[in-house]
């Protein structure tokens, strides 16, 4: 559950009923994620399914694309001194390393 899960979640329990056909569940699920989606920045935009059944596992990547990225209307470059600045300070900050460890992930097939 991520950033975005209060939202997914509001629609899960909303809309929610046992026995629903693929076609209902899929599009309860996809505006779950959609609520997540807008209702939180770092959520990102590709909504993606996952259908499990007893016999296979379908991945829907891309299913939609909720937030569509609009074109730039200019340039968004400031000329250097542009933004004065006051002052600068660079601090030392003194720190011990407690542990370290490394972790190799799972990664999901996309076909």
């Amino acid at each position: 559950m991520g950033s975005g899960s209060l939202a997914a979640m509001s629609v899960f329990e909303s809309r929610y009923k046992p026995n629903m056909k693929r076609e209902e569940a899929m599009q309860t699920v996809r505006d779950a994620i959609a609520g997540g989606v807008f209702n939180d920045l770092g959520s990102g935009t590709n909504i993606d399914l996952c259908i499990i059944t007893k016999d296979k596992v379908d991945y829907l990547r891309p299913y939609d694309e909720a937030n569509i990225k609009g074109q730039r209307q200019g340039s968004y470059r400031y000329a250097r001194g542009t933004t004065g600045v006051l002052n600068t300070t660079v601090k030392k900050i003194d720190y011990d390393v407690t542990s370290a460890a490394i972790k190799q992930l799972e990664v999901m097939e996309t076909d």
